[in-house]
């Protein structure tokens, strides 16, 4: 494996072996967040009917954001 990462340092222009573990890390979370994402859109899709944003539900979704800023300034 020593001999496989670096090889892959000298092709891929990385400075050094920990500069390429560092992108390995940063493309497997990437990964990850991009499977989390499909995950939840499937969910979504195979929830049932759509229907209708009423009013009070676009409300409902404004004071929830308003609630989370406001947690998130008070633990600043």
């Amino acid at each position: 494996m020593r001999t496989y990462v670096e090889e892959q340092v000298a092709k891929g222009g990385y400075g050094s072996v920990s500069e390429y573990f560092r992108e390995l890390v940063r493309l497997d979370r990437k990964r990850k967040a991009t499977e989390h994402v499909e995950a939840m859109l499937l969910e979504g899709l195979n929830s049932g009917t759509a229907t209708q944003m009423t009013d009070e539900d676009w409300e409902d979704v404004r004071q929830a954001v308003r609630e989370k800023l406001a947690k998130r300034k008070g633990l600043s």
